[in-house]
């Protein structure tokens, strides 16, 4: 079964402010409908997201070392790091915002970082292997990225909750900073991979050698 042409078969190229796709023919540096620059891929995507993806994997260890709140209650006060916060929470039977906080800044961090060097690896090996479920895989980064901050709007939170009840004081510390450009340079990283690259030597291969990989996957 013959494959269906691509864009650049055809000379379209996709707007990524207004989503038409353009005939890039007569003119191939502007979206005809919003005037926005065309780009048929994200300009040096992997060299991109791998420098954001390790400025991210180097800000995560302050972030965790590093203390992220000051808590002050009838005078006495202590410093928390991410896990000593979420143990603190648990342990005074908050457990829904201890389950929030090491989700947003523990697990989500954790996965992204794992997902991203998978996808950066194999599209430079130019592997076949599951382009599809890559694929999938790249959309769920992007979509858990929309909830890195989740965690901080909750210590916010928490801070206003305690001022407001007049029981101490909290005060925010240099390890929210790290931890914040962790979460920026995440998301850089991901908007930097073009998911494109996964499929570009999908027609390299033999459709029996695809149908063979496939059968032996199984």
């Amino acid at each position: 079964m013959n494959s269906p042409p691509l864009a650049s078969e055809l000379n379209l190229c996709l707007c990524h402010s207004c989503g038409l796709a353009c005939d890039i023919t007569d003119n191939p540096h502007e979206c005809q409908r919003c005037g926005a620059p065309l780009h048929a891929r994200k300009t040096n995507s992997l060299s991109r997201t791998w420098a954001y993806l390790l400025a991210s994997l180097v800000f995560y260890i302050p972030a965790n070392l590093l203390p992220v709140m000051n808590t002050s209650l009838f005078g006495s006060g202590s410093d928390s790091t991410i896990m000593s916060g979420v143990l603190e929470f648990w342990a005074h039977g908050a457990w829904d915002i201890a389950l929030i906080i090491f989700i947003a800044s523990i697990a989500v961090p954790g996965i992204k970082f794992v997902a991203l060097s998978l996808l950066l690896i194999t599209v430079q090996r130019g592997s076949l292997w599951a382009r599809k479920e890559r694929s999938k895989l790249y959309r769920f980064v992007e979509l858990i990225g929309y909830w890195s901050m989740l965690d901080v709007i909750v210590v916010a939170l928490v801070a206003a909750l305690v001022k407001f009840q007049a029981l101490g004081d909290i005060e925010p510390r240099l390890g929210i900073l790290f931890f914040g450009l962790v979460v920026v340079f995440t998301m850089l990283s991901a908007m930097s991979f073009d998911p494109r690259l996964i499929w570009d030597n999908a027609r390299e291969k033999p459709q029996n050698e695809e149908v063979m990989d496939e059968v032996a996957s199984h």
